[in-house]
């Protein structure tokens, strides 16, 4: 069986990626729309090797009888149209933060807690920040072992999370001081060339900013709501690929054996800790590639059951358009989304 598709905010960077993926790992799609804001409407993406799809407006595109729509517009335009396609029966899986902390809305990483899915009663399923998805999946093996109960996390994130603005800024800045030019800022609130920046999203009253409460209330969500998370989020210069630096203290004795052994086997992860020279996995190394790496795993002696790691995710796959295929993947595999009645063997072509 097969399914309508419809990729919102298909210009952007993660939902170039999203195309990318469907592609990759051949959705059963009978049918794929690209849609942008109306100054896009008939440019031209691809989809796989050899596809082109003619870009469509969203303002007035009709999302009756498609099945499926993977959202990454930005949240203001999410906000206001993921609430749209729902209504008229498809399945929204959103990527950006407007619907991650209502009640009623699962926010999901297939490989920690899919059962959350049954309980998409709006027709809307959101994906979790880039940072957070890629710690759940470590944490998860984890907690179930050990039983979390608070987690110190700093990140060093790609400014591919700020979408192609920020690595187009990122590379200028590069270029520009070769040649002695003033860098110039606008997606950053400081030169991101040669220099990491401690601020991610805006600031709330109590001194962390947005991205480092997401960390936070997101793993609470996903995870466990009694899990204690401190984060310390930092753009670096990284085109793609963030990466973590995780304490986390548990209830239990830790056993560094059999930590090992459930991160091993632990779906979407791949355990690269090597205890010498290059015996770890580092941002450019995992761009491109579906798994979270974890490196540099050790007891932390410094309070009472402890482990320290490593983490690295490609963000633009793992932390956004990866994890939303796969969520569309385990509602399919569960039994919940409707099906499009044409064969798979149809060609996959471009809505008009």
């Amino acid at each position: 069986m097969t399914y309508k598709v419809a990729v919102v905010g298909a210009t952007g960077a993660v939902g170039r990626e999203l195309l990318r993926i469907l592609a990759e790992r051949d959705f059963p799609a009978s049918e794929v729309a690209a849609l942008a804001s109306p100054r896009s409407a008939g440019q031209k993406v691809s989809f796989g090797d050899k596809k082109i799809l003619t870009i469509h407006n969203l303002e007035s595109f009709d999302f009756t009888g498609w099945d499926i729509a993977l959202f990454s517009p930005g949240a203001a335009i999410s906000a206001l149209h993921a609430p749209r396609a729902a209504a008229a029966g498809c399945i929204v899986i959103d990527n950006t933060s407007h619907f991650r902390m209502e009640p009623d809305v699962p926010l999901v990483v297939p490989e920690v807690n899919p059962e959350a899915l049954r309980k998409a009663r709006r027709n809307i399923i959101a994906n979790p920040n880039c940072s957070t998805a890629q710690l759940v999946l470590a944490l998860k093996p984890l907690h179930d072992l050990f039983r979390i109960q608070r987690v110190v996390v700093s990140t060093y994130q790609a400014v591919s999370g700020a979408g192609k603005e920020g690595m187009d800024e990122l590379f200028a800045q590069t270029k520009g001081s070769f040649v002695g030019d003033a860098p110039r800022i606008s997606q950053f609130t400081k030169q991101i060339a040669f220099n990491v920046i401690p601020h991610i999203d805006k600031f709330m009253p109590d001194g962390a900013t947005k991205e480092e409460w997401k960390m936070a209330v997101e793993t609470r969500k996903i995870l466990d709501p009694d899990i204690r998370l401190t984060a310390t989020c930092v753009r670096v210069p990284v085109f793609i690929g963030h990466s973590e630096a995780v304490n986390i203290e548990f209830e239990n004795k830790i056993d560094l054996k059999a930590a090992r052994e459930a991160l091993r086997a632990a779906p979407g992860i791949i355990l690269r800790d090597e205890r010498e020279d290059g015996g770890y996995v580092t941002p450019i190394e995992c761009v491109g590639e579906d798994a979270t790496y974890i490196s540099r795993l050790r007891i932390d002696e410094t309070v009472e059951n402890g482990l320290a790691l490593w983490c690295v995710s490609d963000n633009l796959r793992k932390g956004a358009a990866l994890n939303a295929v796969q969520i569309a993947e385990t509602l399919i595999s569960m039994g919940l989304v409707k099906q499009d009645q044409q064969p798979h063997a149809q060609p996959v072509k471009s809505s008009h």
